[in-house]
């Protein structure tokens, strides 16, 4: 099984450096594997790199898919996360 859940970025500036880098520590809090995904480019959310080559801007919707033991923990920890970031 896997968690999915998508987040419409609010925050003026997009997902620039300092909120991706908060991201990423995040999600190597977990086990589970995460995936971000914005118009069909998926990149892992454990990588510094793949998360800032999204280019997220605001308003722009990511598919958050995470998948392994502590899935459902860190889905709903993510979600939080990016509602209170981004």
């Amino acid at each position: 099984m896997s968690q999915e859940f998508t987040f419409t970025v609010s925050d003026p500036a997009g997902m620039h450096a300092r909120p991706a880098g908060q991201l990423v520590a995040k999600a190597q809090e977990y086990e589970s594997s995460i995936i971000l995904t914005r118009d069909g480019k998926s990149v892992d959310a454990k990588r510094i790199f793949g998360v800032m080559g999204l280019g997220v801007k605001q308003g722009d919707e990511v598919t958050v898919k995470v998948q392994g033991n502590d899935e459902a923990k860190a889905a709903a920890e993510l979600e939080q996360f990016l509602k209170e970031n981004l």
